[in-house]
């Protein structure tokens, strides 16, 4: 793992998932077919692409019967467990509407209404996840959505992760289909025989997925285009190298692209990391994976001091932030940008992804400038409430019909001029 002098600080972020043209090109043209021909094209694209041919897409009580006899009830009560975490901690981001009523009587407020469904999308391939379940459809739960609609890629049999589906159905989900990439977040947002199309799409993906998502986009609303995992850490001496590494390490068996940073200033304890990083390397079973993202975008960022390194840090704005520090509490206000802030050694960052409760979809590649973890308000809107009485019109009309005419809006001045006319 590369070490270097924070004056030598170079970019590590990645640019959004933008594709290549031959890519976009190959997204559109699914779209285009599933918009047109159905399931008729669900079909010969989950064929081309998984596989496998399916008579049904729907996912049948009796294959989520059979989920439950494939795994292990600790598991069973492991994910019982993590949603009622989960479900708690997005409970107290509910917002009631409101109203308030003027002196001049009126009467102005918002009403919050859950949107009416919502489509996760569940990667498949090389392993399942039923944490990224729990963790779309439970907010969505929370918000009031009424119907929420789960798609992920089949195997070759025509089959979903046992897991998956465990977790589905403990999360309240309905509806569950057998299809993936470009062509699933087609039938999400246009529909098809099978699936009726839904309001909202959240979930992540591969880079097909991603940019479906960005082409459906204004049709239905998106989650987000999240790249690769990143992680970074502020730690001193007090932090121990191997647990530090392993958090490092955590991240980069994710994704070849994923992102891990060590921000600290003790250059003894870069270098026990550095070592770490290469022993624990050797040992993971993903290490292939794990060892591409450490080559391209792992580095240890020696600073000079504690406060540079917090600065460091907000300038990379990263998805995860540990704090692994001599009371790592008082750095939080400093923290201005990052997509979950996990502190003290206990808080591996592995807790939030699996247990906690808060979200672990998050804001990735510097995007924790401006963004947010999901959450409750992601599956909500928010309608304004007018309710003007007689006496504010008569105090304000004459200023709101001035100015609709500095904008040149006769009509809309007319249109409050004749209420004050017919008084």
């Amino acid at each position: 793992m590369k070490i270097v002098k924070v004056s030598e600080l170079v970019s590590i972020k990645r640019s959004i998932e933008s594709g290549t043209a031959e890519q976009l090109a190959v997204v559109k043209e699914i779209i285009s077919d599933i918009r047109t021909s159905g399931d008729e094209a669900l079909r010969t694209y989950t064929e081309k692409f998984d596989r496998v041919v399916l008579e049904s897409f729907a996912v049948s009580e009796n294959e989520i019967n059979d989920a439950y006899g494939q795994v292990d009830s600790e598991f069973i009560s492991i994910v019982r467990e993590a949603a009622e975490n989960i479900r708690s901690f997005h409970e107290k981001q509910l917002r009631p509407s409101w109203m308030t009523t003027e002196e001049n009587g009126s009467i102005l407020g918002q009403k919050i209404t859950p949107l009416d469904s919502v489509g996760v999308y569940v990667p498949g391939g090389t392993a399942a996840y039923p944490s990224s379940v729990l963790m779309n459809v439970i907010p969505a739960k929370v918000a009031g959505v009424k119907r929420i609609v789960m798609v992920s890629p089949p195997d070759t049999e025509g089959k979903l992760p046992a897991a998956v589906l465990v977790a589905a159905k403990e999360a309240g989900v309905k509806e569950i289909y057998k299809v993936g990439g470009a062509q699933a977040i087609g039938a999400l947002a246009y529909g098809t025989e099978s699936i009726v199309s839904v309001d909202k799409i959240t979930g992540p993906g591969n880079i097909f997925v991603a940019l479906a998502k960005r082409e459906v986009f204004g049709d239905v609303d998106i989650d987000m285009i999240a790249g690769p995992s990143e992680i970074a850490i502020i730690a001193d001496d007090s932090a121990r190298a191997d647990e530090v590494a392993a958090d490092l390490l955590s991240q980069a068996e994710h994704d070849p692209r994923a992102c891990s940073v060590l921000v600290t200033p003790s250059n003894t304890l870069a270098e026990a990391v550095a070592l770490e990083v290469e022993q624990q390397l050797a040992l993971l079973p993903r290490k292939e994976i794990a060892a591409k993202s450490i080559a391209d975008f792992g580095v240890i960022y020696v600073t000079s001091s504690l406060e540079e390194a917090v600065e460091t840090v907000n300038q990379l704005a990263p998805e995860h932030l540990e704090i692994l520090t001599d009371n790592g509490i008082e750095l939080l206000g400093k923290i201005r940008h990052a997509g979950a802030i996990f502190i003290g050694r206990y808080s591996s960052e592995p807790v939030g992804d699996y247990f906690a409760g808060p979200n672990h979809v998050l804001p990735t590649n510097g995007t924790a400038r401006f963004s947010s973890p999901l959450n409750v308000d992601d599956f909500q809107k928010k309608s304004s409430v007018i309710i003007y009485s007689e006496k504010a019109l008569k105090d304000n009309g004459k200023k709101i019909a001035k100015f609709a005419r500095m904008e040149g809006l006769e009509a809309h001045a007319r249109a409050v001029e004749l209420r004050l006319k017919n008084q």
